[in-house]
């Protein structure tokens, strides 16, 4: 009878041990301070882990969400000497020059990290983003539809996506939310763009009859629509 009880007892443990977690790598450590937003943390345990491309890069995004750019840049560029076809870092270095108002640079690097990884939605979001900034609204809106094509809640995301950086950092937002509105007009997706025209006009956009283009045709007559044309756009 002893000798069964012990097997018995054997046999929980054995299940028991069989059962229970993993222990955590250094790298999913550092994930876990990543979503705790433990930067410095997450940093010294991904140095801890090795020295893959994915681990500089993910370094790369923590001295980014710090606001350390010339860190987070750097560590992006170990990533890519690594692996220079690393598109999540080529376009994360785009994000630094953008953010550093480099606007050509960032274009550049976003339009390499295409290049490598053509249907990838934030790539192309990030690359419309930089020719708003410049200005060029017919690349802009290329960028964007090809973006809204690959996903359609590309816009609706925030911040970063696993390894990728998204910018949504713009100068004048009230133009940019008439022309996201734009965007999810021509897409079809009328919520949507009646709500960006919301926001870009309580966000001072001035240009009513640019609310009359054929784009919005389908919005307008809408109560919804007829409402925002009574707004006034806020004074800033």
């Amino acid at each position: 009878m002893r000798t069964v009880l012990l097997a018995i007892a054997f046999a929980i443990t054995a299940v028991a041990q069989s059962a229970a977690p993993a222990p955590m790598t250094r790298e999913e450590r550092g994930d876990l301070y990543m979503v705790r937003k433990m930067y410095r943390e997450a940093i010294d345990a991904y140095r801890s882990a090795g020295k893959s491309a994915v681990l500089w890069n993910k370094i790369g995004i923590a001295y980014h969400q710090l606001g350390e750019l010339e860190a987070a840049r750097r560590s992006y560029e170990r990533a890519i000497k690594l692996d220079k076809n690393y598109a999540d870092a080529v376009n994360n270095a785009g994000t630094v020059f953008y953010a550093e108002k480099k606007y050509r640079t960032a274009i550049a690097r976003y339009t390499r990290a295409i290049s490598l990884s053509p249907n990838t939605a934030s790539f192309w979001s990030n690359l419309g983003t930089a020719y708003y900034a410049r200005g060029k609204f017919d690349e802009m809106e290329k960028a964007y539809t090809r973006a809204l094509q690959l996903d359609p809640n590309v816009f609706e995301l925030h911040g970063t996506i696993g390894t990728r950086m998204l910018d949504r950092s713009v100068a004048d937002r009230a133009r940019y939310h008439y022309e996201l509105a734009r965007m999810y007009a021509i897409a079809g997706k009328n919520d949507l763009a009646l709500q960006y025209l919301r926001k870009a006009l309580e966000e001072g956009f001035k240009e009513k009859d640019k609310l009359q283009a054929k784009e919005f045709s389908t919005l307008r007559e809408t109560q919804e629509f007829k409402d925002l044309m009574t707004l006034e756009p806020r004074v800033l």
